[in-house]
């Protein structure tokens, strides 16, 4: 029964306040709760100084120093990122930090290479001009989807350039459904290999996280995800010579 005006009772004007008051208080209380992604690094320590990040040790050294935090779930290296690191070789970063922090890392390798960063939530991607930064997933069958996106969280998972065999013999049992192209198979012989390191990833957000770091698109369907090449680019890199190996 719809309730007439005299039989509904209006706020007092304390109620409103106390109301008003209370909303302010959880507002700012969530804003104050929300941390940056810099914020989070900046208590992260790599454990080096005086160091030189280049192929060889920049991505083991910072994704060693990559924690569990609240803001940030994954430190990803996109294909464009690990060119530049293991293809082009033109990653050179010196940090003169005493005690650097991941986000010193970060921070001088954007302004002294072409690794570009970019925080995606929950993901903080290291990419270049040369990576499409937008997931390419299709939604065949919802029910799977839910049941990746309510799975249990992988409280550690941490690759360095892992080709999709490695990868999948890691998070294959973790993730639920089957992964496809299975182990051994051809399809997946143009996946780029794969650096990334996460902390408590939803079976959801790992395969989002293997797709960013592998140039991959997938699709989900009944009990299975299907992985395949991107074919999607965005500017193709810029040599003036080619590094000497």
């Amino acid at each position: 029964m719809e309730l007439t005006q005299k039989q509904s009772k209006p706020f007092t004007l304390g109620v409103r306040r106390c109301l008003l008051l209370a909303g302010l208080s959880l507002a700012y209380g969530a804003v104050a709760a929300a941390e940056s992604w810099p914020a989070a690094l900046s208590r992260m320590r790599l454990g080096a100084s005086g160091v030189t990040l280049n192929h060889t040790n920049c991505a083991p050294l910072l994704l060693g120093g990559f924690q569990s935090n609240a803001t940030v779930k994954a430190l990803i290296f996109m294909p464009g990122a690990t060119d530049e690191l293991f293809f082009f070789r033109r990653v050179q970063v010196t940090l003169t930090n005493a005690q650097p922090s991941l986000y010193d890392a970060v921070v001088a390798l954007t302004n002294q290479s072409p690794l570009q960063v970019t925080f995606q939530p929950p993901f903080l991607l290291l990419h270049s001009a040369e990576d499409v930064l937008e997931l390419s997933v299709t939604i065949e069958h919802p029910r799977t989807l839910e049941q990746l996106k309510l799975g249990k969280p992988i409280p550690r998972l941490s690759v360095v350039d892992r080709d999709w065999n490695q990868l999948l013999a890691i998070i294959r049992k973790p993730i639920g459904p089957t992964l496809w192209p299975y182990r051994g198979t051809r399809e997946s012989w143009h996946f780029y290999r794969h650096t990334f390191a996460g902390w408590n990833l939803t079976p959801w957000e790992t395969l989002e996280a293997a797709a960013l770091a592998g140039k991959t698109r997938f699709s989900v369907r009944r009990g299975t995800v299907v992985f395949a090449v991107d074919p999607r680019i965005g500017e193709v890199p810029q040599l003036k010579n080619f590094p000497g190996r």
